[in-house]
Formats: structure tokens, sequence, C-alpha cells
């Protein structure tokens, strides 16, 4: 009985392997490539890594990285001097190397290529010892054929990469810091996935509710007679659109357009982000010999003098974020929950937009934006010829600039989320006929490949770029900073609008204030910090208010892209010749995540849906009795009234501007803040309650809110945040407080632990620098921590880390097994222990 249940349980094994081979061999199989890596940086010690993967982000910090002795001539700088955090001072420079197996069936005949969206940087793919694959630019996809490579059973994949000193000007991360999938089809014959492209017909007939002609188009490689396909489409609720029928190639030449129909057709917009679903099925005969599936959505843009901005024929300001790619903490490592965390973060402060700044996005996140209902600028190149810094793209503009403006839209044309591209930032060529014949060609280039977007770029030498002709030759005219040049800038544009691709660069730190409040663009403190009353601005930026007096008194300014959304690794103005600084201030948010009080001004102005009520500062001043300490409320409302420990400081309203500003000596004008904000400058600090009455447009009582000095520190405060939460990560009046917040087995899943250390009623200790030390027990692991102090050296992906403004988050990973996943959050030095549990399923 033994011999023969051995030999039955045989019998079975083979039977599945050679049913799974059989299966494997019928139909595409996609696989992302995410676990078994080896990682070294000498290819002498190696480690076992995941996929995405950013080598430099656990540290340590240090000043020698990249360190760069030059003038930034975008912030106007005529000498050089060191730049010691300019790129993130992390280990990013020197050679990686990825090396993996992964196993092709028995008698496969087919297809195999590998795709990479992104790989930092100048990535050389090789496949069984035999280079298969190269690509120069870190921040695009690629795809590489590997079918004359590969064999039967185990093969063994390696990446090659290098990072050269003085390559960029922030924090670029280094690695395979995108995902590596492998994409096999059983025939030779099968689907181009890039060619494919879905769009409206007729985007003049294209209106919610109504029926939409839809057409597509898709290429099959190596076609022959025998081959047919076959389309399904079906809507968000998995109901089929019309029925399935097998389409024949009349001509054999592999490139196959077709319409179908929408009725009652959904439009995509950020407010009601709806996609549809389409199935390609590929037939030899009978026999299916490849598969694709594409989530689209229905939408149509226009940009004119007459309308703006228009999304499916609604005018509309853009209220845009500029984001680099990093994801703090984690580094340049993508991850789907990190990018869901900033997108929820963003479109709870009124965003609807990013601007991919300044490279190629990742699948991930478009797929994020499209799902979510966030539209995208999606950029291309920091430089052209003329390169901003030693090594960096210029080295390569001339040989790949056009297969790399091909890549980014044939990869990521069906993105709904994607409203126009980018072909450049703060192009040095801009003032120049060479440049002008540049931007045409690339323009004309995405035209090519997609006729239903419009092209942009950064300007930020508007009397060059329109003395050239460079400005007019563009779809749509983009200027950063120097509001101020608006108006002449439109007097030259026969477009008859411009967009804001770049604005503000506001500085600030969170929680941290600066007295006397001085507006002023000259930032610098001793503490290496900003002030975030949000009064302090770059030698060639503003503030926010400033942007939007241009907004709101004139409709061809078509919106904005400020920077940034969340500060980034690198580039840290105005401290670039301070050290320790490695980090941005320009964040909204800062590098945690966590909102700073600018984001409750924006907030104020962009959210439509949610009333907004912010004090600010915190009011825990000991030694600063009697002292004058101004006190802002960000609010949509119109008119507050303020009172400290219930005496009145008076009921003020916000007062009309004397106009957008118009030259330099405007950003002095009296009521410059006063038209969005409401201020009392001279109220003196008293210890106590803090309290804001607000009224609406008839005078009545609206809301309040509530500020109290802060007792002694009493207990850490653990507020959980995973994408599975049905709680936004920011909640206008209370702390995060999801609802059952789960994270999935997958490996990939992150938590966000925003870790408070407050009073025993509740107040934050708004100054506290405690250092914690975190523990993960269970099912899944510690990730990363981050405070949002751009001058602390401590690294990320070390257990323990100080507070900051009395804050941090700590980022937690789960595993692969269903269980439950605890962090303990200890402060020893006050003898404070917290924990929280999280579910991880299936």
């Amino acid at each position: 009985m033994p011999e023969i249940a051995k030999t039955m349980k045989q019998l079975l094994t083979a039977a599945l392997l050679v049913a799974a081979t059989m299966t494997t061999l019928a139909q595409r199989q996609e696989t992302t490539l995410s676990d078994d890596w080896q990682f070294s940086r000498d290819r002498q010690a190696w480690q076992t890594v995941q996929v995405p993967h950013d080598w430099a982000i656990s540290g340590p910090f240090d000043k020698k990285w990249d360190m760069q002795t030059v003038a930034i001539v975008q912030n106007g700088e005529k000498e050089a001097t060191e730049k010691t955090g300019r790129s993130g001072a992390l280990p990013w420079i020197g050679e990686g190397h990825y090396k993996r197996t992964f196993s092709v069936p028995s008698g496969f005949k087919g297809h195999a290529e590998l795709l990479f969206d992104g790989a930092m940087a100048e990535p050389t793919v090789s496949v069984n010892g035999l280079r298969a694959g190269y690509w120069a630019y870190g921040y695009n996809s690629f795809r590489v054929d590997v079918t004359p490579f590969i064999k039967e059973g185990e093969n063994e994949l390696s990446v090659d990469l290098q990072n050269l000193e003085e390559s960029s000007r922030w924090y670029p991360g280094a690695g395979l810091y995108r995902p590596v999938t492998l994409i096999l089809t059983p025939s030779k014959t099968y689907i181009d996935d890039w060619s494919l492209f879905v769009r409206p017909a007729d985007e003049k007939k294209v209106k919610e509710g109504e029926r939409v002609a839809m057409k597509a188009n898709f290429n099959i490689v190596n076609p022959t007679e025998r081959i047919s396909y076959e389309v399904k489409v079906t809507d968000a609720d998995g109901n089929q659109l019309f029925p399935e029928e097998k389409n024949t190639l009349e001509f054999a030449n592999g490139k196959i357009g077709f319409m179908f129909p929408v009725k009652d057709a959904r439009l995509w917009s950020p407010e009601s982000p709806t996609l549809y679903n389409m199935t390609i099925s590929l037939y030899d005969g009978q026999q299916k010999i490849d598969e694709k599936q594409l989530r689209f959505g229905i939408r149509t843009i226009s940009v004119s003098k007459k309308g703006g901005f228009q999304l499916n024929g609604v005018s509309r300001k853009l209220k845009g974020v500029c984001l680099h790619h990093d994801l703090g903490p984690l580094g340049a490592a993508v991850n789907k929950a990190a990018l869901i965390r900033q997108v929820k973060i963003l479109k709870e402060m009124g965003c609807d937009a990013i601007r991919t700044a300044h490279n190629m996005p990742s699948q991930m996140q478009m797929d994020v934006c499209d799902s979510l209902g966030m539209m995208v600028m999606a950029e291309s190149f920091d430089m052209w010829i003329y390169p901003k810094c030693k090594n960096g793209y210029a080295r390569f503009f001339r040989k790949w600039a056009d297969r790399d403006i091909e890549n980014l839209v044939r990869a990521h044309r069906n993105h709904p989320s994607i409203v126009m591209w980018s072909i450049g930032n703060e192009i040095p060529e801009q003032g120049s006929a060479e440049g002008r014949q540049i931007a045409m060609h690339l323009q004309d280039l995405c035209h090519q490949l997609d006729p239903t977007r419009p092209v942009t770029q950064g300007m930020d030498r508007a009397e060059n770029a329109l003395s050239s002709g460079f400005a007019q030759v563009m779809d749509v005219p983009g200027f950063n900073y120097r509001v101020h040049k608006y108006d002449k800038n439109l007097s030259q544009l026969w477009q008859g609008f411009l967009l804001g691709s770049e604005t503000a660069s506001t500085v600030s730190s969170r929680g941290v204030y600066k007295f006397p409040v001085t507006p002023t663009s000259h930032s610098y403190h001793d503490d290496g910090q900003c002030s975030s009353y949000d009064v302090e601005w770059c030698s060639w930026s503003n503030l926010p208010d400033d942007d939007w007096a241009w907004q709101d008194d004139y409709d061809w300014v078509i919106g904005e892209f400020v920077w940034t959304g969340f500060d980034y690794l690198g580039e840290p103005t105005p401290y670039d010749n301070y050290w320790p600084s490695r980090s941005s201030y320009f964040g909204i948010c800062d590098l945690a995540g966590l909102p700073k009080d600018r984001y409750w001004l924006y907030r104020s102005h962009w959210q439509m849906q949610q009333h907004t009520i912010h004090l600010l500062p915190h009011w825990t001043w000991p030694g600063r009795e009697g002292e004058v300490t101004p006190v802002y409320c960000y609010t949509d409302y119109p008119e507050a009234e303020l009172f400290v420990n219930g005496k009145s400081q008076g009921r003020i309203m916000k007062q009309a501007s004397d106009g957008p500003v118009t030259g330099q000596t405007a950003y002095k004008q009296s009521n410059r803040l006063d038209r969005y904000r409401l201020r009392w400058n001279d109220v003196k600090y008293e210890p106590g309650e803090l309290r804001v009455v607000v009224y609406d447009g008839q005078g009545l009582p609206a809301g309040e809110q509530t500020v109290r000095t802060a007792g002694k520190p009493a207990k850490l405060k653990l507020d959980v945040w995973t994408q599975s939460s049905t709680a936004s990560p920011i909640n206008p009046i209370n702390p995060i407080n999801p609802i059952n917040p789960i994270l999935h087995a997958d490996g990939q899943d992150l938590a966000f632990v925003t870790v408070s250390l407050v009073d025993r009623r509740g107040t934050l200790i708004p100054e506290a620098a405690d250092q914690l030390s975190f523990q993960v027990s269970g099912a899944g692991t510690f990730r990363a921590a981050c405070n949002g102090d751009a001058t602390s050296l401590e690294p990320f992906t070390e257990p323990a880390m100080r507070l900051f403004s009395g804050q941090l988050v700590v980022v937690v990973q789960a595993g692969q097994q269903a269980g439950n996943l605890t962090l303990t959050v200890s402060d020893r030095e006050r003898g404070l222990k917290q924990k929280v549990t999280i579910p991880v399923k299936n």
C-alpha cells in the first residue's frame, strides 16, 4: 500500500506538472520578478533583496556623497559654492549589480520579453551571460526582447547599473527601484502591448450619459492568415457592453483598427474616475495564443483662449502640485500603498493634478491616479543638450531623446489621468533658435504618437523664451514662477492663456515658528529650519497668495502646479550650503507625509466639498508670556473672531488685495496676505486656550476650533493608516482615525503609523524631540521611520528615531502569511510604551 500510494503521488505530481506546462504554453504569462534577487555593490558580497529596491536609502547620510561645488543657475547664483546635500547626501553613486533566476517552460517556442519600469541608472541587462539590452535613462520604461537568449528550464538574469557623480540635481535613488516583469507568450505571434491605443472617435461628441463611439488600434507581431482576434469590453460593474465575435485579419499586415460603442457613457474625471476594461484575445485557428487586458477611461481634453483648460467640455483651473519620485523614507523604491496614501492626502486637500517633476512616471503611479481620480502632467526631461549638472541627461539627449519620448507616450497613453505631456523643465536652450526647433520636434513627436493630448513644458526665462519663439510654439505655454511677469508674457502669446507650470516654492518646517513674523525671500536661521507661518520664500519665487490672485482675477491663467506637494530628498534650499541639511523644505507636507500648516492654507482655497478651519501656531510657548505671538486662521470662511482665554482679540474679515503682484516691489504691499488668510498680528501669548469662531457670508456663526496649551507628556498616541482604511489619511478636524485598517499578505503592503507624544487630554507636545524605538512582531516587519526633519542624520531603516515637533511616522510592511502584525513604540526616557495590532489577511 505505501508503494502504491507513493506511485500514485508521483503520477499525480507528474500530471500536475504536465498540466501546468500545457496551461503556461497555452496562454500569456506575466510574472512580476519581485523576490529572490541577489544584490551586490562589488560582485563579491551578495545579499537577498526584494524589488523594487533602492540600495542607497539605508544610508548613512554623509556630506561626502556627491558633494557638488557648483553655482545653481536656476537659483540666480553666479559663484560656485559647496552644495553638501543637493542630491540627498546618501550613497547612490557607483555601481550596483542584481541577479536572479527565472524559469521557462519545457517545450517553449514563443516570445519572451522583460519589461523594466525604470532602473537607476544606465541598466545593462544580460540573460545567461549574454548582453540582451541596455537603456540610458534611469527614469524610463523599456522592454528587452530576450527570446534569443533564453532556454528551457532555469535562466539567469543579471542587471548591472551605474550612477555617476553630479548626474542629478536631487536624490535619484539607485537600483531596480521599479518593477521588473517577465512576459511569456506561447507563440511568436503576439500582441504588441504598447501599440494598443483606445480613445474617443470624435471628441466633440463625447457627453456624459450618452452613446460614445470609441476607436482602438493595436499591432500583431508576426501575423499570419490564420490569425483572428476577439474584443470584450466591460464596465466597472462587469457588464459586457457588446457581444463578442471573432474578427479575421483582412490583409494580414498585423495593424488592427476597430470601433466600438459605449452606451450611457460614464466619463472619467477627478470627481468620478470611472474606468472600463478591455480584453483582446488572439487566436490561431481555434487556439487562443495571446490575451491582453487594459483599463481605460473616457474623457476629453482641450485648451483654448476661450475656454481655458477644459476636461469633458467643462472649464476648470488646474489645482496641481509637483512631485519628485522618491517616497520619503522608502527612497525611490516604488510602492502602491505609499502612492495611494500620497494621492489621498492630496485629494483631501482639494488637489486635482500632479506634475511628475522632472521625469517619466511609473506605471504604478499612473494606475493609482487613474483609479483614484488625479490628473497628471507627465514630464520627461530636466535638460536637453546643455548640462545643468556635469553628468546629467545631456550626455544622452541627442541619441536617446526621441526613443525616450516614444517609450513615455506609448507606455502611458491609455491612462485617462494623463492630461498633458511635458517635454522639459527650465531648459537652458529656451532662448535659442536651436531650442525652438527641438521643442517643435519633441512636441510633434508627442502629437504623432498621441494626437489627443496637448504638450507643455516649464519655462523659467520668460523674456528669452518669448523673444526666441520658444514659448509660442507650445500647445500650453508653461511658466515657472515670476508671476509679476504674467501680463507681459500674455501680451506676446498667440495662445491667449498660460499655465503656472511651477509655482510658489514657499519654504517651511512642520511645527517650527520664527519670531518676529517677517515675510522674507531670504529665509535663513541658525537651526536650519524655516518658519511654518508660511511667510518665507526664495529669491525667484513667491507665496501661495500671489499665485491665487492671478488665477482668481484672470481667466487666462489656467491653473498651477505648486512646488511641491511633499518634501523630497535633496535640494535643501534655502540651506544648500548648510550641513546637516539633506532634504527639501518646499513641501506642503513634510518628508514623512505629515501636513504642514501650509496644507490647510491650500485646503482652504482648493477644497470645495468640505470646510476648513485651522489655527496656527500651537499654543505652548513657555518663556514667551506677554510677547507678541501672531495667530493665523486658514479657512474658507470670510470672517472670524479670535479669543485668548475667552477674551476677544477682534473680529476680522478677509481683505481685497490691491490686485495681483505686478512687480517685485508689490511683494511688499501691506494687504498681500489678507485676501486668503485671517491674521491677528498683535496677540500676546498667555497659556491656556486659543479659540476661533468663523462666520459665513451672512455673518452667522459657522464653526470653531480650539487650540490648548499642552500639559506634561503623558502618553504616546498611535494612528494607523492602510490603503484599506475607510477614513482618509487626513481628517480635517480630528486626528487620523481609520476604521478597521488591515494589511494584505502580499509582502508589499504598508501601514503608516503616526506617532505623537501628547498630554493626558490628547494635546500634542509640540516641541518634543524624544528618542523612540520600534519593535515589530508577528506577520510583518519594520520598514522605515521618518520625522520630517530636514537636518536629521538618523537612518530611515533603523528602528529608532527622535520625534520632530512632537511627531514621526513609522512604516511597517506585511509579510506573505496571514496573521497579526504588532508594532510596539517605546519612549524609554519617559517610561512610555504603546502598542497597535494590525490584521494581515490573504
